[in-house]
């Protein structure tokens, strides 16, 4: 169980990973000049290659995750459980986000301004924090 865990946090370390620096990239692109299309392009195709990249990490980090459930499954009464599965949820939602934001980019639709993607990228970070402050401190 022990190499199961392993790599568990090495997946979910490393699609979290992802999910920092796409909306950077979402801010870069919110940046660019209209009539810098070769800037443009270059952005698209990096956040394409990113969410593909980041998709493939996100499947195992959370198939090796209910791996884990259901090895040391002891009922539903743990509550620091149930709020971590609700903020693993949503931090599978975020992702989502992420790729219909990036459509609308593709469709040159965004409207929001590279200070709203600042912000945004600020989600993935307090997501993260607060599933591994539930996971090692297990509060409640």
């Amino acid at each position: 169980m022990l190499w199961i865990k392993a790599f568990h946090i090495v997946f979910v370390a490393s699609w979290f990973a992802g999910l920092f620096y796409m909306p950077r990239i979402f801010v870069n692109l919110a940046m660019v000049p209209a009539d810098s299309h070769a800037e443009r392009e270059r952005l698209l195709l990096m956040a394409h290659k990113l969410y593909r990249f980041m998709s493939l990490l996100m499947i195992p980090a959370l198939g090796l995750g209910v791996w884990l459930w259901m090895e040391n499954f002891q009922g539903f009464n743990r509550g620091w459980l149930h709020l971590k599965l609700v903020l693993v949820l949503g931090a599978v939602g975020y992702h989502h986000v992420c790729r219909s934001i990036l459509r609308g980019f593709e469709l040159q639709a965004n409207r929001r301004s590279h200070r709203w993607f600042r912000v945004f990228n600020e989600v993935s970070v307090l997501l993260f924090a607060a599933i591994v402050v539930l996971v090692v401190v297990k509060p409640f």
